[in-house]
């Protein structure tokens, strides 16, 4: 290190500009750590989509609920805090994954399913970059600011 200080974020990402020390990056505009982070949850979406598959329950269920958490956006119409609390809610691991372990403790096919849904949207949405929200906003998120970047000159 050259001394220099360094603001890092979120899943370990630089926020002070400057690029990697290696200065490679996978795809434009993300670090390989990202990536990787990326990929990982990728994987936990696969796993709990390949864990569904062998629970023996229906698609029909898993299209259905599979967008359901995304319902809490609607807690925006009350407001940036109140839209993310309720966003942020539907959108940890802690509930699934313990509806996961009473289904599996208690041998209810159907609770091991909905979390099994419930986890693959989660990793679903952190593989694609959405992170919990923030009080602040809909595009901030503990991963970064979704969205496009906006030009100096564009409203």
């Amino acid at each position: 290190m050259t001394g220099e200080a360094r603001t890092i974020g979120a899943a370990g990402s630089d926020l002070s500009g400057q690029n990697n020390p290696s200065g490679q990056s996978n795809l434009p505009g993300m670090k390989p750590l990202d990536l990787i982070i990326r990929l990982e949850w990728a994987v936990v979406a696969a796993v709990a989509i390949v864990f569904y598959a062998w629970s023996g329950v229906s698609w029909w269920l898993f299209g259905l609920l599979i967008l359901a958490p995304d319902l809490s956006m609607f807690g925006y119409l009350g407001g940036p805090r109140t839209g993310a609390i309720a966003y942020n809610a539907l959108h940890i691991l802690i509930v699934p994954v313990l509806l996961l372990l009473v289904g599996y403790l208690s041998g209810h096919a159907v609770a091991i399913a909905v979390a099994l849904i419930w986890i693959a949207h989660i990793a679903i949405d952190r593989a694609l970059g959405y992170g919990l929200k923030l009080p602040t906003g809909f595009q901030d998120t503990h991963l970064g600011r979704i969205g496009r970047k906006r030009d100096g000159l564009s409203p």
